[in-house]
């Protein structure tokens, strides 16, 4: 591996971090006013949390780990932000169909509450959409 490479993974590393505990706060914060923590709401729930850490990832990603900030065209600029929503989108899909599904149809075990449990599905979530996102963001968005 290239040492760009494993920087730029690293830098991802560290804004995922960051994305995640935006994800998480804002996903818990919903939860705990709403007193919603499976069924179909939570579905929503998530989209809601997940768009949040989003345009907190496109700019550090953009400007930070990719470095594709540079003065472009409008139309160039336009079309890298409509594929990160592209790539965002599906990556939204797959992490609140993971939420949604762990939270609404396994029971939670070990004798874990709901609260957890959600928090369960969505650390699992995060972990497969993180890996989308990457492929996506490198590879679709901010290719050079």
């Amino acid at each position: 591996m290239s040492k760009q490479l494993i920087a730029q993974i690293s830098k991802f590393v560290v804004v995922g971090f960051v994305n995640t505990a935006i994800d998480f706060g804002v996903l818990n914060l919903l939860m705990w006013f709403t007193g919603i923590y499976s069924g179909k709401w939570i579905f929503l729930l998530n989209v809601i949390a997940f768009s949040a850490a989003v345009i907190n990832s496109y700019f550090w990603n953009k400007y930070w780990t990719f470095r594709a900030g540079e003065t472009r065209e409008a139309a160039e600029v336009s079309k890298e932000f409509s594929q990160f929503v592209m790539v965002s989108l599906i990556g939204v899909a797959i992490n609140s169909s993971i939420v949604f599904g762990i939270a609404t149809y396994i029971p939670p075990v070990f004798g874990l509450g709901k609260e957890l449990w959600a928090n369960i599905a969505k650390a699992a979530a995060t972990g497969v959409s993180l890996a989308w996102n990457f492929i996506g963001y490198k590879f679709i968005v901010f290719k050079k």
